[in-house]
Order: structure tokens, then sequence, then C-alpha cells
């Protein structure tokens, strides 16, 4: 399975360089889509070896996905991985990811991070465990973590599904959208290191923003029913 990284980035330039030296160990490609970012993360991704492109102007994190994704497909890979850009997902997942999608006829396999929480921020988890039991709902398939940005992704969902958010939200649309086309999704403990990273996630305009995209999809749904 042919599979590269994308890493959507806004002002990782402390930690973007460790991250794609790390991944080119294991000799697959890396895509960065620098979101607007204001320091010098483009310039240290592009002199560590990865595809830069860069939006002129901050886009969103749902919106960067879906340019990776677009170029990903454009090159022929079979999957994306998608990691962020601060050095909270653990390159030794990797291999385990792609072990995963190989065996398995699912069409994402998700990072999950709800089995060790250890260091989590109380906020964050009892906010992931309420959203991934409304997705999961959603979804009409228990994903333990929906709010993990660490997934892989098979070209066929790519190419089936139509992403219409540009925000966080995007990652939960892409596991709607994918369960509701009729693509298996699948889960893998993963490691995550905190070490004082600040979520750039608004808590008050981001949480609107999701609650007005789940309604919307659950009307959406109750029409088709």
């Amino acid at each position: 399975m042919r599979t590269c990284v994308i890493i959507p980035t806004y002002n990782e330039s402390k930690a973007i360089a460790g991250l794609i030296n790390k991944i080119h160990e294991l000799s697959l490609k890396v895509i960065v889509i620098d979101d607007g970012s204001k320091d010098d993360t483009a310039r240290i991704a592009g002199e560590s070896g990865a595809e830069v492109f860069r939006n002129h102007t901050n886009t969103g994190k749902g919106a960067s996905l879906i340019k990776g994704y677009t170029l990903a497909l454009a090159e022929g890979f079979d999957a994306v991985l998608s990691m962020d850009g601060d050095g909270q997902h653990s390159t030794g997942d990797i291999k385990t990811f792609i072990q995963k999608a190989e065996s398995s006829d699912c069409g994402i396999v998700t990072g999950n991070r709800m089995a060790l929480t250890r260091g989590m921020p109380l906020i964050r988890i009892i906010t992931n465990r309420f959203m991934s039991w409304i997705i999961s709902v959603a979804a009409k398939q228990r994903i333990p973590d929906t709010q993990c940005g660490f997934r892989l992704i098979k070209k066929e969902v790519l190419q089936k599904i139509d992403l219409c958010t540009s925000k966080y939200e995007t990652e939960s649309e892409i596991l709607i959208k994918a369960a509701r086309s009729g693509f298996k999704i699948e889960s893998i403990p993963v490691e995550t290191i905190y070490s004082g990273q600040k979520s750039q996630i608004n808590p008050f305009i981001d949480t609107l923003r999701f609650i007005r995209f789940m309604i919307r999809e659950f009307i959406r749904n109750f029409k088709h029913a």
C-alpha cells in the first residue's frame, strides 16, 4: 500500500523538523500544508525535505486537510496518513496504522488515545468522550476517539465522499460520510505526547460550529431515512 503522510500546520516551527525527519526514516513521503503560518514553519519543513504547499491566509485545518488529500490522490497514493504538526503524535505508531489498513477491509483507521489518557487535560477527556459518542451514533459505528487527528484514510474513501466544511469539524464530517457510504472504520491505540502544547481550538467558537454541523447532519440523515 503506497502511503504518504500529510501534515496541516500553523505556527509549528519548533516541532516540524524533528517530526519530518522521523517520518523520512520510515521512507514515507511527507506533504506539509502550511495554513498561513506567521513563523518559519514552511521554510523549515521545506529544508527538512517535505513537499510544502502554503495557504496565503489561515483557511482552517479542514481546508488544509482537503488540499492535502487532493494532492495525495493526484500523486497516485493508495492511502493518506494525517498527523498534527505539534509533535503530539508518535511516529512509532505509523507502521501499525499501515499494517492494520493492509490487513483489513476498512476504509479508515483512526488513532485511539482514550485507552491511556494520562497527561490529557480533563476537559479534553470529557469533550472527546462526548463528541465521540455523538459521532458514533451518527455514523452507526463505535468510534472510540473521533477527535484524534492521527488517522489513515484509503483512497477509495476520499474518492467517494464530498466534504463541505473547512475547520476542525472536517475530521468529524469525514467519519460520518465515510460510514454512511458503507466504509468500515477501525481504531488502533496510539501514544500521545503532551509537552505543554497549546490547543488552537477555540472552545466557544469551534464547539458552536461542531454543534451546528451535527444538527445539520442529523437533519440530513432524518430526511434520507
